[in-house]
């Protein structure tokens, strides 16, 4: 008698389910955004598994709803080129700000600019950023062109950095070619010089934003961190090669006889530079556009089905909230219990920064202020520096005439300068590649630290003893503090937010849901802002520093004095994860 084939039972017909949408995933890997695959996890046929009562032969299963239905969406591992590709727009930016670094300052007093006005100009920049960041990063995240979020505003941002450095380098020659009154000219030549400082400033300091989000949006985890560091090596990369430009004396060179002066040399440099590094930039890595979710998904079901809802999303930190789609399982189950005006995305709103900044844990407060302590001492001396070599160390007068024996000498220690910073910026590179090997010996506690004292001693030495060879030798502690600065605070945000992320999945596993929701995006923020604020401190307090003191040399006292309170500050106060 033939033997007929049992019905499947339901611990089956869950195992096939299980199998049938994992090929619905696969299938949707085809038509999704570019660079993402669904991560689907094979669940065992029941027959395999042991029996959940301690029988053999009774089958148990899994539901795959303990670890919500689509699971993790797994970026691709990004190759090395890629991520040097990408890091390419921090090496051109970062040589277009070792040009400013170098020339600016020179550039301003060399047209004129009264001493009253000497910090304005580094004012007007930072409290335009303070209060326009949250809202270009707020369209920044909400930006649907065809190809991506970031980049149409890293290319805008460029361009604006290219006019900028158009207008502060070349505008005293313009107007010196178009305007022949003299007191017109005078006017014209400090207001246009002014604006292409703002401008550019203004530029710079946002397209850090929009990289370091292209880079979140489109990079696992793991290459998150890689991308981070190739960051901080060609940003040193970057410093260094525009100062060793900015040291040449292109005056008794053919290309700067045939350019004119040094300044459009520089110029002609940092718009190659710029251009070639942000086009390469563009093209590293492929990134999605943003995609309407609730357009894919009916009302009612993206209403009823708290799985689906695209509100979920995981967000890891940045200038603003990125969403790279990864659906935590725990927080799903948690979404059940909460409600949807919880949930809802937030943009980023000036309102929004100032209440992360008011209620934001103690440890976050803390980081933010050393981190405003480190910035605000590291911005005092170094836009300054050059022209602390000039006056202070080589004895030069920058508002003698052009031709004048004391004006020479100022350009010179301005030289010497820039080769002072691009021994800081190599150094800082270095500095960073060894950073992994330190780690391991004195943590995050005792980089932090010694970055801070490093660059107190040294700074206060410069200023008591202004000799030439001892401020080259020092300049190297300026490479610690960059290289401090632009890692450590990221690596304790980073600490800080994996350990609340394990507290959260504990709580949702056992049932003790925090319905808070904290923002990582705004206390990202909250600490970027922190060097506009440094330097809205030290454009409003150097100027009037140096008019009571009557020297510069109080700029590079102040930030001695700044780092040590500084490295005190996060030896008792910032928190570090064990």
């Amino acid at each position: 008698m033939k033997e007929f084939e049992p019905l499947p039972q339901p611990d089956h017909l869950c195992w096939l389910l299980s199998q049938a949408l994992c090929q619905i995933q696969l299938e949707a890997q085809t038509r999704g955004p570019p660079g993402w695959r669904w991560a689907c996890r094979q669940v065992p046929h029941p027959v395999a598994m042991g029996g959940n009562s301690g029988q053999p032969g009774v089958p148990t299963y899994k539901s795959l709803a303990e670890d919500g239905p689509f699971g993790s969406v797994e970026l691709p591992k990004r190759s090395t080129g890629r991520l040097v590709m990408h890091s390419m727009a921090m090496f051109g930016r970062e040589f277009c700000y070792a040009v400013e670094a170098a020339y600016v300052t020179p550039v301003l007093l060399s047209v004129g600019l009264p001493k009253r006005l000497y910090s304005v100009v580094w004012l007007l920049s930072p409290v335009l950023g303070f209060l326009l960041q949250p809202v270009v990063g707020s369209a920044s995240d909400h930006c649907r062109a065809r190809w991506g979020r970031r980049r149409p505003y890293i290319l805008a941002l460029s361009v604006i950095m290219l006019l900028g450095m158009a207008l502060y380098l070349n505008g005293d020659a313009v107007i010196s070619a178009l305007i022949a009154d003299r007191r017109k000219k005078l006017t014209w030549a400090i207001t246009i010089t002014m604006i292409g400082v703002v401008l550019f400033d203004f530029a710079a300091d946002f397209i850090d934003g929009p990289i370091k989000a292209y880079l979140f949006d489109v990079c696992s985890h793991q290459d998150k961190e890689r991308g981070l560091h190739h960051h901080a090596l060609f940003t040193g990369l970057g410093g260094a090669l525009g100062y060793i430009l900015g040291a040449i004396d292109w005056a008794h060179l053919k290309l700067g006889r045939m350019l004119g002066t040094e300044f459009q040399v520089m110029f002609f440099f940092s718009a190659l530079m710029l251009t070639l590094c942000v086009v390469i930039h563009l093209c590293s890595i492929p990134e999605a556009p943003l995609r309407d979710v609730a357009k894919d998904i009916p009302p009612q079901q993206d209403s009823q089905d708290p799985l689906l809802s695209s509100d979920r999303m995981y967000e890891y930190g940045s200038i603003e909230k990125v969403k790279n789609g990864y659906i935590n399982p725990e927080m799903v189950l948690q979404g059940e219990k909460t409600t949807n005006t919880q949930q809802t995305r937030r943009t980023m709103t000036m309102k929004s920064l100032l209440r992360a900044l008011v209620s934001m844990p103690p440890h976050y407060r803390y980081l933010c202020i050393s981190h405003l302590l480190g910035w605000t001492a590291f911005l005092s001396n170094m836009l300054f520096f050059t022209d602390f070599m000039g006056q202070i160390v080589y004895h030069g007068d920058p508002y003698s005439a052009h031709n004048s024996t004391e004006f020479l000498i100022y350009q010179r220690g301005v030289e010497v300068g820039c080769w002072g910073l691009c021994i800081n910026s190599v150094f800082s590179s270095l500095y960073s590649y060894f950073q992994k090997v330190l780690v391991s010996y004195v943590g995050l506690k005792g980089l932090y630290f010694m970055g801070y004292l490093l660059f107190g001693l040294g700074t206060g030495f410069i200023g008591l003893f202004p000799n030439i060879y001892s401020t080259l030798v020092l300049c190297t502690s300026f490479g610690v503090m960059s290289s401090t600065l632009y890692t450590v605070p990221f690596n304790l945000i980073a600490e800080y937010h994996r350990e609340e992320q394990e507290k959260q999945r504990r709580q949702a596993q056992g049932g003790d849901v925090d319905s808070s929701g904290r923002g990582q995006g705004l206390d990202c923020a909250a600490l970027t802002c922190m060097v506009q604020l440094a330097q809205i401190l030290v454009g409003g307090g150097l100027g009037f520093l140096v008019n009571i003191a009557g020297s510069v040399v109080v700029v590079v006292i102040t930030a001695s004095v700044v780092a040590l309170i500084g490295c005190c500050f996060v030896v008792l106060f910032v928190r570090y994860v064990a």
